[in-house]
């Protein structure tokens, strides 16, 4: 990547850059201004699993569990809940006084049509959905989830913060089919969403709610607790060049960046006026996806080809540089350090590379010059990296390549087609997944295999569907890590994806901020 790593071009270009366009007037004590890390062009949270988009649902939608500091699902709008019949019958009662920010009381059967929505979209809801006999509101404030064989991991998928969340929305929404976004923007959350403020690709408005009541009790942590909201309204401006971000934080014109391009943080450091933070547990796992319904990558020993000459050091020297503890490479299906962590199969990873043999490889495959066209995101820093040392590489091993760098809103639309290059469709694309959404089966999109029910690129792998069902009842977890570890097996066969390497996000904002949590940004509890 000539040119990514000189760090004093970087420095004075944040020096001399002018002041980007921000709608000029005093900043207001209670008025936070924050740059996303992507534009925000999708409000529905189950129409893309991008986190810009589920960092604004957490805004406006509550969930019925959230997760708190050691990552364990807590009672958010539930009250409490019951568990009869060997794990087969649930029963769940919701909070009092929760309402829609359209002045509706959110009732049972809200929260029903929200989770029907959400499970057939999500790997962890569609496991679920595979499982329930029946689930009906019995009064406004309490539900059932009657399944056919238990369920174990039920609290974890409803408070999940893996894309997508669920989100509970009226239920008149909710009908909405999963693929289609809905009408309105209406949740039920401590922030509601100002739908004629909101400018795409410039900015988004929230403003609190004052009929949010928050849980009582305890203390907020990650997405669970009290989310009390001392902010009226939070701004989100979209600044796709992270020098010109960088400099905005600096003059003070907006208090948050929440991903600043690595090269930056030097001298983001030298502020006193600036925090920056990392927090571990959202260590990012750079990934290559790879659309099988399509030639070339429709063919397995062209995919195993591919990943034989990845070197993920490469890849990570290009997203985080030399900064000690920024990134690991060796980095398997499942994270390192994560549970189900395994090195079974991890030859494929560790193996020397070798360019000339991959390309004779794919030759012999099948390989006969269609088009590959690789999609990466021109305002994702970390993608942008990636996909730029991803280009260079399939050039290297001969594939006719058209790499398309845009913005991350335009890829996100894109990836959605399943049609074939010639008509808008895509071969690969270069995006980043937090840890925690990679930790097991349930919530690994990238490594499940459903076909159409898929995340984009729709690997159709029966044998890992089989798995992640044995996942699900296995007793204990050296069960878990023994079905875990067959997967990772399949996973570098079939390849689904290919893991680039793992690296350690940071997020920066104004010192005049206090109450900034760990975890996903989030605006509740926050205070100027």
């Amino acid at each position: 990547m000539p040119g990514r790593r000189h760090l004093l071009t970087a420095i004075a270009a944040v020096a001399t850059l002018p002041a980007p366009a921000i709608r000029a007037q005093s900043v207001a004590a209670r008025t936070l201004r924050f740059v996303p890390q992507a534009d925000l062009s999708v409000l529905d949270p189950l129409v893309t699993t991008a986190y810009v988009v589920r960092n604004h649902a957490l805004m406006i939608y509550d969930t019925l569990y959230g997760l708190d500091a050691s990552l364990n699902p807590a009672p958010q709008m539930v009250e409490a809940h019951q568990v009869e019949n060997d794990g087969l019958h649930w029963t769940f009662r919701l909070r009092e006084g929760l309402r829609f920010h359209d002045g509706e009381p959110v009732r049972a059967r809200d929260c029903v049509a929200s989770i029907q929505r959400w499970s057939q979209k999500d790997p962890l809801g569609q496991l679920l959905a595979a499982r329930t006999d029946h689930m009906a509101a019995t009064d406004d404030r309490s539900f059932v989830i009657r399944l056919s064989r238990p369920f174990a991991p039920m609290l974890d998928a409803l408070g999940k913060l893996a894309s997508p969340i669920c989100a509970i929305m009226p239920e008149r929404l909710a009908r909405t089919e999963p693929s289609r976004m809905v009408a309105e923007v209406i949740g039920s959350g401590p922030f509601q969403f100002r739908a004629d403020q909101w400018v795409a690709g410039s900015r988004a408005v929230y403003e609190r709610f004052a009929g949010y009541r928050p849980r009582q009790g305890g203390a907020p942590e990650w997405t669970s607790g009290p989310k009390v909201a001392h902010l009226d309204r939070v701004e989100w401006h979209i600044i796709p060049d992270p020098s010109t971000a960088a400099a905005a934080l600096l003059r003070g014109e907006v208090d948050w960046v929440e991903r600043p391009d690595f090269d930056l943080l030097p001298v983001l450091r030298r502020s006193r006026d600036l925090v920056i933070e990392t927090t571990p547990e959202l260590g990012s796992v750079s990934i290559c996806r790879l659309n099988h319904l399509h030639p070339p990558f429709d063919n397995p020993a062209i995919r195993r080809a591919v990943l034989s000459a990845v070197n993920q050091a490469d890849f990570m020297n290009a997203v985080a540089g030399t900064e000690s503890g920024a990134w690991q490479d060796g980095v398997g299906i499942w994270p390192p350090g994560a549970p189900l962590a395994t090195d079974a199969g991890m030859e494929a990873i560790h193996a020397p590379r070798d360019i000339a043999r991959a390309r004779e490889a794919i030759r012999e495959a099948g390989y006969r010059g269609e088009r590959v066209v690789s999609l990466v995101s021109t305002d994702f820093p970390a993608g942008k990296a990636a996909g730029e040392v991803g280009a260079a590489l399939f050039r290297q091993l001969g594939f006719n390549l058209d790499h398309v760098a845009t913005d991350w809103a335009t890829v996100v639309q894109r990836r959605a087609s399943r049609e074939p290059v010639e008509r808008g469709g895509w071969s690969c694309f270069y995006s980043g997944f937090a840890a925690l959404d990679l930790l097991n089966p349930g919530v690994h999109q990238l490594v499940r295999g459903g076909g159409a029910r898929a995340w984009f690129g729709w690997p159709s792998i029966p044998r890992m569907e089989a798995l992640a069902s044995a996942w699900l009842d296995a007793p204990d977890l050296s069960a878990q890590r023994a079905i875990a570890a067959e997967m990772q097996r399949l996973a570098f066969v079939e390849v689904p994806y290919i893991p680039l390497g793992q690296y350690v996000l940071p997020t920066a904002y104004r010192r005049s901020l206090t109450g900034v949590m760990r975890g996903p940004p989030v605006f509740w509890n926050v205070r100027r």
